[in-house]
Parts: C-alpha cells; structure tokens; sequence
C-alpha cells in the first residue's frame, strides 16, 4: 500500500465526518512532521487511540496517524497510543480501527496472555509464597554454608492479579544477588527461624515454579521462572525499573521486562505471613527468554553465558570459563545453556575473544559487522552509559549475557544483553575508569582493555551511530530520559507504589531521593530541579559531544 491509499482513506472519512471535526489547522499529509518537544505523559494513563493526547479522540488523531505512518516523528508514548489493534505495530489496520471507532465502531479490547499477563505494566500483582518450617530452615542453612547459594527449596506459590489466583504448589525458590546478598532471617549464622521472629530482611528471590514439578500446571500463562528483586541498594525504589523501562522505550529489544509487585511469606507455625513490602518482578535470562525472542535472534537453540565476577572483560582467554553445572560456584563466565556441549561452546567464545582482541582495525571493521547488529549493540550501549551503569562490562566488566545464535565458529550472531541496572542514575563507585557516572565522558566510559565497545566507536561511522542514541537519549522530544518525561513517569510510578512501601520487616520503609548509601556521590538526585539532578548533569555531559563535534567540524 502506498500514501494515495492512506489519501483515499482520509478523503472518505472527511466526506463522512462533520465538518465541525476540523476545527483545528493541521497539515494532514506532512511527510516530515515538526520535532516539536512533547509533553510528558503519565505511562499508565495512556488513551489508546488519543493520539495527540488531547483528552479526547477525534480526527486529529487519525490525521496524525496517518502523518506517523507515512514517517512522520513518532516517540515510544505517541506509538503506543496509535497501537489501537495491540500488535506492536503502527499501520493501516490501526487508522483503520480508529476510523470505524469514530463512525460508531468500537476500539479493541486488549487480552493480555503470557508475558504481557505477567509483566503487566498496568497492575501491580500480589506474590504469595508458603514455605514449610524444615524448607525455610534449610534454606537458612545453604545461606550460612555459602552466602552465594543457588540451591533451592521447596515452596508453595500464589500469584494474585486483578482478582484473578493463581496458586501452584511444590515450586523452587532460593536467594539471589551478588553483594546484595543477605541472610532473610535473623542477624546470627547458625539459628533456625524463630516463631514469629520480629527480625526479617528484604533480600532478593528466584522462583522456578517447574523446579519439582515440570507440568504445565506449574507455570503462570506458561511461564516458568520470576525474580523477585528487592531494592535494598537503591532508596529511590526506582533506578532499575527505571533502566529496563528506558530500553523498551527505546527499542532495545534484548531488555527483559520488570515491573513493580507485592510479597508476602509465610513460614510454617507462625501466626500470619508476613509483608515484605514492593518488590520488583523481573524477568529472567533463559532458555524462555531466547524462545520468546526467538524471531529477533534467529534461533533460540545457541549458547547463552552469564558474564560476571568484575573479570568478564572478553579480554582473557584463560579468564575463568565454566558452564552452570549446577553448584554454587561462580563463574566470570558461565554457560547457562547447552551445557553438555561446554567444550563445543568454549571453542566459539575464545575464537570470539581473539578476533575481537587480534584482528587489526580493516578486519575488525568487516568482522565486527559479520557477527553481530552493529547499530543495535551501540544504541544498547547508548542506554547504559546514559543511565550510568558503571558496574557495566566495559568500565566493570561486569554484569551482562551475551547469546551466540548458532553453534559453529562462523555464521554466528553475537547479542550482548544488558543485565542488573540498580547502581544507576547517580549512583556511583569508584571503579574502573571513572568515580562519577554523571560526568564521565561517555567516548571514555571504560576501560580500554575491555575492547568491545572502545574498538567499534574508533571508527568515525560507528562513533556517529552511538552518539546520536546518546542525544536521542536526553533530547525531549524523544521523551526518553530528559528530566521533564523521567520525573513525569517516576512521579507516575510513586503514586502507585507508595500506599504499599511500609512493610513488616522494617527495611526500606520510604523513599528517599538519593543514591546508594555507598555512593561516592550523594548528592545526586532524581527528582529537584537543581544542578545535581542527575538527568540535568547527564543531558549536559552528553549534549557536550554535539558541541565538540560541530567545533571539530
């Protein structure tokens, strides 16, 4: 279909539509349509079909559709409103639809299944776990032997959403994180739960409700894993939510979906389960999480590795490189998947090292393109320094996955998947190369011995792509993370959470605008208008490359 089907269209509606519909003075079919800076919506009170989010729908929103889908300027809220039939897409079934809704029809009812149950943006879902006297006990035990545990016990669980339950019995649950890490219950080692103990901690979870069991009853819509993920390294309840949010908004695919939750836990005996207040529901990296992608990655049957431990650089061939064997071991980099083919799998991820290390810059610059989505990796790239991931893999390397498509040392694709996002938007560390995430120029983000990304934007086009994700980042009208359209969603999110932040445990009872108590910089914030907002210091460092180059040019 070309423009004169979407003219044809627009004529009839017009020859349909009173004329007191146009009231307004638009240019319907303007190709390139004014970046004029958008307003900040709230990201749960989105009208679909409202395109121009003037409260109500009308012809202007069809006009403006049509003006989007013929390439006109489009930010992730406005698409969003024009996805009236919730495919994921802006076309000509959309205008459509909208057509027929304002004729007398009616818009789509959206059916939210699977992923989209689950990870549902607009309800915050109620976690319900039982746990016997001796699982808990002995979940306390694995803590006390090895504080890094990855070992399970058994577990009842209730997923409540909308009055809708969900209850699966005999699920995995175990703890999680990395420094992090705490013991749930109690200040001493070696002393099993105490009956109605008043002495709790907000820790992190991983459930797989197929660990036991592995029946289709034991998923919720088909889902078989959720990390249950505290914030007890980030007062603003905020600054990972914030990040995975940031990476769909701008098309980062190879983010997993988080949104907020509530849980409870119940240890056998005691006299009430107890509110261990917001937590964040993430999704994990797995085996589910390459079949749902399976589309954009070309096959979900590659090599999937966890990269951690601060020694993941893709720089040491004889680094520690291991496969998930199932113990508590941890790895800098650990196979997650077809681990029976470990040696299979190594034999890829040196040759990859040594070609990304060894090649010299005209090979680099062919291979590079060969074995992996250049401009996806940079805009990705883009995300994590502009949020301030310090605690990243080319400053830290640290705290990521990467997937190779296939099996065999050529025809591969190479994904690089961001990972653990709460040491962000000010947050910061002395570490690597840099002591503030704020300031530190984002051409010199890292260490240059961590040669992923420095070797690519050496070249002057790959450095182009990444800088213009940079200053996509923090220009408004993207409406991305400049501090009007942060703070409007962060805003949003604080009047749904906050009726439900005090909890039984006694950690993390408010929030509080600041970063990590362990941050080298305090006096970041997320929320004043002041020269320690950390969105104002970050769009100025970025906008700073604009400058410079229009100098150098």
């Amino acid at each position: 279909m070309n423009k004169y089907y979407y003219l044809t269209v627009l004529m009839l509606v017009t020859a349909i539509m009173p004329l007191q519909a146009f009231t307004q003075d638009i240019n319907i079919f303007t190709v390139e349509k004014s970046h004029d800076a958008v307003n900040a919506v709230d990201p749960f009170g989105l009208q679909v079909g409202d395109v121009d989010a003037d409260g109500q729908i009308g012809i202007s929103d069809v006009a403006d559709m049509i003006d989007i889908i013929l390439g006109g300027f489009a930010n992730y809220d406005t698409r969003q409103r024009c996805d009236v039939d919730y495919d994921g897409n802006v076309d000509i079934s959309d205008a459509t639809i909208l057509i027929d809704y304002l004729l007398g029809g009616e818009l789509p009812v959206h059916v939210k299944e699977g992923y989209d149950y689950v990870w549902d943006e607009d309800v915050i879902p109620e976690v319900h776990l039982e746990v016997s006297l001796n699982e808990w006990n002995r979940l306390l035990a694995l803590y006390d032997a090895n504080k890094y545990t990855t070992q399970y016990v058994m577990a009842d669980l209730t997923f409540i959403k909308e009055g809708d339950t969900t209850r699966i019995d005999s699920v995995g649950l175990r703890l999680k994180g990395n420094t992090s890490r705490h013991r749930p219950e109690g200040n001493h080692y070696n002393v099993p739960h105490q009956t109605d103990t008043k002495i709790w901690r907000r820790v992190h979870f991983g459930v797989n409700l197929r660990k036991y069991v592995d029946d289709d009853a034991h998923t919720i819509q088909d889902i078989r894993k959720i990390h249950l993920r505290c914030c007890n390294s980030d007062p603003s309840y905020v600054r990972e939510l914030f990040c995975y949010n940031l990476f769909k908004r701008a098309g980062v695919w190879t983010a997993v979906r988080d949104v907020y939750c509530r849980l409870w836990i119940h240890v056998e005996g005691d006299s009430k389960e107890v509110y261990f207040g917001v937590y964040q529901l993430i999704e994990p990296i797995d085996k589910r999480y390459l079949k749902d992608r399976k589309d954009q990655f070309g096959s979900s049957n590659g090599y999937l590795w966890k990269c951690r431990n601060a020694a993941a650089g893709l720089n040491n061939p004889d680094g520690d490189i291991w496969y998930d064997d199932d113990t508590d071991d941890r790895h800098a980099y650990t196979l997650e998947t077809q681990t029976e083919e470990f040696d299979t799998a190594k034999v890829q991820l040196l040759d990859f090292m040594d070609k990304l290390n060894n090649l010299n810059d005209s090979e680099f610059y062919q291979w590079i393109q060969e074995v992996t989505d250049v401009d996806l990796l940079l805009h990705t790239y883009a995300i994590i320094v502009a949020v301030g991931s310090w605690d990243d893999y080319w400053n830290h390397a640290n705290n990521y996955y990467m997937y190779f498509s296939v099996k065999h040392l050529t025809g591969y694709k190479f994904f690089f998947i961001p990972y653990d996002y709460d040491s962000t938007l000010g947050t910061c560390s002395n570490a690597g190369a840099q002591s503030d995430s704020g300031r530190q120029d984002p051409l010199y983000w890292g260490v240059p011995s961590n040669p992923l990304i420095y070797r690519i934007i050496q070249f002057d086009d790959f450095k182009a792509i990444y800088v213009k994700y940079l200053l996509e980042a923090v220009d408004e009208r993207y409406a991305l993370m400049d501090r009007e359209s942060a703070q409007a969603r962060i805003n949003a999110w604080y009047a749904r959470i906050s009726p439900y932040i005090s909890n039984d445990t006694n950690w993390e009872m408010t929030i509080q605008d600041k970063p990590a108590s362990f941050s080298v910089h305090g006096e970041y914030n997320l929320m004043n208008d002041d020269d320690n907002n950390y969105f104002t210091v970050k769009a100025a460092t970025i906008n700073a490359l604009r400058d410079s180059t229009n100098n150098n040019n």
